[in-house]
């Protein structure tokens, strides 16, 4: 009953709820004007969603703060912050601490915890960005992943602006990327990188050519062969 009178109040001051059935809203929540809240979605604590924002399909918010445009779809957070005109999902996962600015990127199965992300940064998918402060327009490549925990101490990443981390790619902390900096696809960076360097750290590829087809004569020739005198019998 609590829940239904929340949703009808919510509705009269100007939030668009699709299906009240299935949405839980907690009376503490506060949501701005033209707000869409899809259905699924559960919103706990001190959450506070600013105008235009569109919530849900299935996602939980707890004690977070969502600045106005923002689109958080299928995804959880819990006390954090998040800006303007962010695109959150699906399936994110927003910790605590997380402080996201305006016009931030956060894709399906990217994981946020105890990081600062600057304007207009990205990490669109399959990501990991912990204990890290990350500076404006930041692109993080697919597989990108701030190793912070040696199994003792949990330690920092900073990350300039403009910088380009390309995929696959594995930041040692305690390190520093300054800005316009890049990072080759693949690398496990564990020192400092300047301004405007590229850090390459893999590697080099090594082929064996017709290694495949040695492999395969190799196999054929020690097949076990039937024993034809004790089948043919059967």
């Amino acid at each position: 009953m609590l829940n239904r009178r929340t949703c009808e109040k919510l509705m009269r001051d100007g939030v668009q709820i699709v299906d009240t059935e299935t949405t839980w809203i907690a009376d503490t929540v506060k949501i701005g004007m033209d707000t869409i809240i899809l259905p699924g979605s559960v919103l706990l604590g001190n959450t506070v969603i600013g105008d235009e924002c569109v919530i849900g399909e299935n996602s939980r918010l707890e004690n977070v703060t969502v600045g106005d445009g923002t689109v958080i779809d299928n995804s959880i957070a819990s006390d954090c912050v998040v800006g303007k005109n962010c695109r959150i999902g699906p399936y994110s996962h927003l910790r605590p601490d997380t402080i996201l600015k305006d016009n931030v990127t956060i894709g399906a199965y990217v994981e946020v915890k105890n990081a600062t992300i600057g304007d207009y940064s990205r990490a669109r998918h399959l990501t990991y960005v912990g204990d890290a402060k990350v500076g404006k327009n930041v692109n993080f490549g697919c597989g990108t992943v701030t190793c912070n925990y040696d199994g003792m101490d949990k330690t920092w990443c900073v990350i300039g602006d403009n910088v380009f981390i390309g995929g696959n790619s594995n930041l040692i902390s305690p390190v520093t990327l300054e800005e316009n900096s890049y990072i080759a696809a693949g690398s496990t960076i564990t020192e400092d990188v300047p301004e405007l360097g590229l850090a390459i750290a893999r590697s080099q590829q090594v082929v064996k050519e017709n290694w495949v087809a040695k492999k395969n004569r190799s196999r054929a020739s020690t097949v076990i062969q039937p024993d034809k005198k004790r089948t043919s019998g059967m």
